[in-house]
């Protein structure tokens, strides 16, 4: 594991912190360090809290490695893919905490979580990917359809809109703000509440309520890798 991610668990909850001391670019190392955290919170059966640094939760993925061709940009989504879609099926509650910024793939991150908290203040939330030149990705276009609303759906996909946190509620990213001296409260606030559940049950609601959903983006993973951008 990179420096870049640290996990620490203490009464049952694991706190993932993502700090490359930049923007927490989501490159190779970045995945290889947030699986191999994961793992460490599955193997304690633990609630996660997922987070970035002070001011930003992540800017996407690692354009310096996107720009090295074709084939390694559609790999690294396809990391990324792999990534939303553990959190999205992951036995224990994830909590995401946008510690600031939250952008591309570090939105489609904090969509794929059980719960969000968004950091007030002058930060900016969304799906910059039509702006930047890129095509959504199959998979991408499906966890967004997952759990933004119908009405923000064309804002946030298409037009790639970037909201204040406060806003960011409405559109789907965050179910909740918090001042940023305050987040780390409601963020232990909420993984009490979700120690609370049967894990067990909690699991199996979860994963069956996403059923569908889950196989969807299952072929959106194999589409987006054979063709990418069809």
């Amino acid at each position: 594991m990179s420096d870049a991610v640290t996990v620490t668990i203490e009464d049952g909850v694991a706190r993932i912190a993502m700090d490359d001391g930049k923007v927490n670019v989501l490159g190779y190392a970045m995945w290889d360090s947030l699986e191999a955290a994961f793992d460490q919170a599955e193997e304690a059966g633990a609630v996660v809290i997922l987070q970035g640094r002070d001011g930003i939760f992540s800017g996407g993925f690692d354009l310096k490695e996107m720009s090295k061709g074709p084939q390694n940009a559609v790999e690294l989504t396809s990391r990324g893919s792999k990534m939303a879609r553990r959190i999205l099926s992951f036995p224990t509650p994830v909590i995401g905490v946008s510690t600031g910024h939250c952008i591309a793939m570090g939105a489609f991150l904090m969509l794929a979580c059980d719960y969000r908290i968004g950091a007030a203040g002058d930060f900016k939330t969304g799906l910059n990917e039509t702006m930047i030149g890129m095509t959504m990705h199959n998979f991408g276009i499906e966890l967004a359809r997952y759990r933004i609303p119908l009405h923000y759906f064309s804002r946030a996909v298409i037009n790639a809109e970037i909201w204040n946190p406060q806003d960011a509620v409405s559109a789907g990213f965050y179910d909740r703000t918090a001042p940023a001296e305050q987040l780390a409260a409601a963020a232990a606030m909420a993984a009490e509440m979700f120690g609370n559940l049967n894990m067990t049950a909690f699991n199996g609601t979860k994963n069956k309520s996403r059923k569908d959903l889950l196989a969807l983006l299952d072929r959106c993973i194999e589409i987006d890798l054979v063709a990418p951008g069809s």
